[in-house]
């Protein structure tokens, strides 16, 4: 009993060893980025390496050990698949009479573009980027590309099941509801265009370049045209984003003849 005592003594005494030391082997940086990352998981990340490669911008022009792209564009493309198939599976045991539209739409209203946006502003990653561009000519969507990126960065360093449950306690139980998400729309442009072939309206949008010369980013300026009247107009730094912004406002313009039953 004396031996065994004293042997179990001596490794946890090696144990202390070994975690003060790799305690103390992190830089300051380090030691300050690992705080902000356990305040934001809930849990202690263990390799630093995968969170700073989803927060490192392209035009860094990084290369790892092997001279593969050290930015989060990779990781994006994993996260993306994470969220995909835990939110996926939340919504077919959370909801058992929905069948593959139902569930496909729901999926598609949590993991859409503007609610990954809201994510990542509201965990403040943007503040961790690293980049050689102007935040102001980020774009709307670095929050959630940056977002799509930490949860990859999760998966890779804690595996699946840390992964799930961070997108479960951080993300599903605050965020997703589905009594909510159902009158939710996605898209106001495929909306208008839906409820133009249902009624067998014509519709047209007329997109010009409105960039002035005082603007470093180009802008371009929407009209909607629906039986060639006008019922939306708006100008942002894409088409596309100015024709959705036209159809949300044609959409509100028209939200009674098209809600109606």
């Amino acid at each position: 009993m004396r031996v065994c005592y004293s042997k179990n003594l001596k490794i946890n005494s090696m144990r202390k060893l070994f975690k003060k030391i790799y305690k103390n082997s992190r830089s300051p940086e380090d030691g300050i980025f690992f705080d902000q990352l356990y305040e934001i998981l809930g849990f202690k990340p263990n390799n630093l390496t995968y969170y700073k490669k989803a927060f490192t911008h392209r035009s860094t022009n990084k290369v790892d050990a092997k001279g593969n792209p050290f930015n989060y564009e990779r990781l994006e493309f994993l996260g993306d698949a994470m969220l995909g198939s835990v939110i996926a599976a939340h919504l077919y045991n959370k909801v058992p009479t929905g069948n593959e539209g139902y569930l496909t739409k729901m999926r598609s209203k949590i993991v859409s573009r503007e609610h990954l946006n809201e994510l990542g502003r509201d965990f403040k990653l943007i503040d961790f980027v690293e980049s050689k561009v102007n935040p102001q000519y980020f774009g709307e969507n670095i929050h959630g590309n940056i977002f799509e990126a930490f949860i990859g960065a999760i998966y890779l360093d804690k595996g699946f099941i840390y992964c799930e449950k961070f997108i479960q306690k951080k993300i599903i139980e605050p965020y997703v509801d589905i009594a909510q998400l159902e009158g939710k729309i996605i898209s106001y442009k495929s909306l208008i265009i839906e409820w133009c072939q249902k009624e067998k309206k014509t519709f047209h949008y007329d997109a010009v370049d409105d960039t002035t010369k005082n603007e470093e980013q180009r802008y371009f300026s929407v009209k909607l045209l629906i039986d060639d009247k006008v019922m939306g107009k708006a100008r942002a730094t894409s088409k596309k984003k100015a024709e959705e912004k036209a159809s949300q406002r044609a959409f509100f313009a028209l939200q009674e003849k098209i809600q109606k039953k």
